[in-house]
């Protein structure tokens, strides 16, 4: 008899799936874990390299950076899972009412998408976080502002096949009203790969909201962000290395175990999803 632990797919699933578990809980419980307060400045123990009191060693005001980096999980994951929350729902929502009910209102925000593809996604986000300032707030507007496109001409062009099966022309004949057909043929019907997309997009999404914030434009000082870590950590690299590398692997593992989970989700979820669908989309321009 197979069970679900018979599949290689579901064992990586339920593995990446537990060590995103794991990073969230503990990005939550981090700051009662913490041996020192991560915003306290000490100038005497500035720079001080990786000790046993000081684990990951000090930055050039005297806080622990061990105490920095396990705080800044938090805002770095659950900032990530927000902005793929904001553009998943209005991309979904955009992309089923385009394709969906068609004419002057696919026309209309399918302009839009085609607009927003024609810049380059973080020089636009740049642009934008510039223009509201800095703020991890601002960084995850800026960035939802242009990454919504993908999710906008994917559950587009998976509606527009969904609408013309047999069963969607017997909801018509049966009575059942546009809104009813699509909360309950269409989207269900079409949110695998939407989903796949999205738990793709969370490494991606963190590495954007850190790159504003390496750039200022994202969290601000005295935050404890991977990003904004690595820009106060720059100048200090050939005599104090440990500012950049304890937040750089951090953010990589980080990364690494999200897009290895999402790549779990979609050998579960869709085992037949292609790049060349995100290609299609604009999903690889914007990622």
């Amino acid at each position: 008899m197979k069970t679900f632990f018979d599949n290689p797919a579901r064992i990586r699933f339920v593995v990446f799936f537990a060590l995103c578990i794991i990073l969230c809980i503990f990005s939550l419980i981090a700051p009662m874990l913490v041996p020192n307060d991560p915003g306290k400045a000490d100038l005497a123990n500035a720079l001080i390299p990786p000790s046993q009191d000081y684990p990951f060693g000090t930055d050039q005001l005297g806080r622990c950076l061990y105490s920095r980096v396990m705080t800044g999980a938090a805002t770095s994951i659950f900032s990530a899972f927000i902005l793929v929350g904001v553009i998943f729902t209005i991309g979904t929502f955009i992309g089923v009412l385009s394709g969906y009910y068609g004419g002057k209102i696919d026309t209309f925000f399918m302009r839009i998408v085609d607009v927003l593809l024609a810049f380059p996604g973080m020089v636009l986000a740049i642009a934008v976080a510039g223009m509201l300032g800095s703020g991890i707030v601002n960084a995850v507007i800026a960035i939802a502002l242009i990454s919504w496109t993908k999710y906008a001409r994917l559950s587009r062009s998976l509606v527009l096949s969904i609408k013309e099966e047999n069963f969607i022309h017997a909801a018509r004949l049966g009575g059942a009203s546009s809104l009813k057909i699509v909360a309950r043929h269409v989207i269900p019907n079409s949110i695998g790969p939407l989903v796949v997309a999205a738990s793709l997009d969370i490494g991606a999404m963190m590495m954007q909201l850190a790159g504003l914030s390496f750039l200022g434009l994202g969290a601000v000082p005295p935050a404890p962000e991977w990003g904004l870590m690595l820009n106060e950590g720059r100048s200090m690299l050939q005599n104090a290395p440990w500012l950049l590398i304890y937040p750089g692997s951090a953010m990589f593992m980080t990364v690494a175990i999200f897009n290895l989970f999402g790549d779990s989700v979609r050998d579960i979820l869709d085992p037949k999803f292609q790049k060349s669908i995100i290609k299609t989309t604009g999903g690889i321009k914007n990622a």
